[in-house]
């Protein structure tokens, strides 16, 4: 049998350069509030982890909406915000703001990651970034430049610079397991457990609490969760949190 070449690979053993996928648009889903962020971040990605889920928030009567960040980074702080007991709405690629770019020389369009409003009505843009780039002076300049631009179009009473790299692998993890046991309340358990915690002087590891109230191990074990996602119990977020954990009472 003669050898067939292609030529591509007869000279060049790199992966040939595909044209750029296009974005994935997720069409109407029953029961589900729709994306309605300013611009798609759903492309395909080698380098960062686009994630797509779904959220609930009381300015949409806790209905579940869907929400799509830019990396596994920008996910967790968004979860962080969700878990805030002040949160009312939080959105995802909520609007686009231009500023004048004196690298380029021309006005450069900006969407931000999340806009989060809380219950007293306060509206807080979060800008994240990973420390890399912040060590630079031009990203600052970038930064400075939209929030003037931002401030000047009142979308925002205020914005703040988030260091993604402070996120690592295990404090994403933690929040999403807080968050997903967030949603199925169990008052009855969570009262019991921060109660036993404020009453055992010996607390030191999370299984110290189980013997003190009466609800199953498993409803115990997911009130302390939840308690630690309200800030009332204190644990090490960048460690994995299970029974043997160290926690103490905020």
């Amino acid at each position: 049998m003669s050898e067939h070449y292609i030529d591509h690979d007869s000279w060049n053993h790199s992966p040939p350069k595909l044209p750029k996928a296009s974005k994935i648009v997720l069409p109407g889903i029953f029961g589900m509030l729709p994306f309605d962020g300013k611009r798609n971040p759903g492309s395909r990605s080698a380098v960062s982890h686009h994630i797509w889920f779904t959220y609930r928030t009381e300015a949409n009567q806790w209905n579940p909406k869907i929400g799509i960040t830019e990396s596994a980074a920008e996910f967790a702080v968004g979860l962080e915000g969700l878990l805030e007991t002040e949160t009312y709405d939080i959105r995802f690629q909520p609007c686009v703001v231009s500023y004048y770019s004196e690298e380029e020389k021309r006005d450069v369009p900006y969407t931000h990651d999340f806009l989060i409003t809380l219950r007293n009505g306060h509206r807080r843009l979060v800008f994240v970034r990973y420390r890399a780039s912040l060590k630079k002076e031009k990203a600052w300049r970038h930064i400075d430049q939209i929030s003037a631009a931002t401030l000047k179009q009142k979308i925002a009473d205020d914005m703040i610079v988030v260091d993604a790299d402070t996120y690592t692998r295990q404090r994403r993890e933690n929040l999403f397991r807080m968050w997903k046991i967030s949603e199925h309340r169990d008052p009855e358990a969570d009262e019991q457990v921060l109660e036993a915690a404020h009453r055992c002087r010996t607390l030191w590891f999370m299984r110290d609490l189980f013997p003190l109230v009466s609800v199953s191990q498993a409803r115990a074990f997911k009130a302390c969760y939840r308690l630690i996602a309200q800030k009332k119990l204190q644990a090490d977020w960048d460690n994995v949190i299970w029974e043997h954990s160290r926690v103490w009472v905020a």
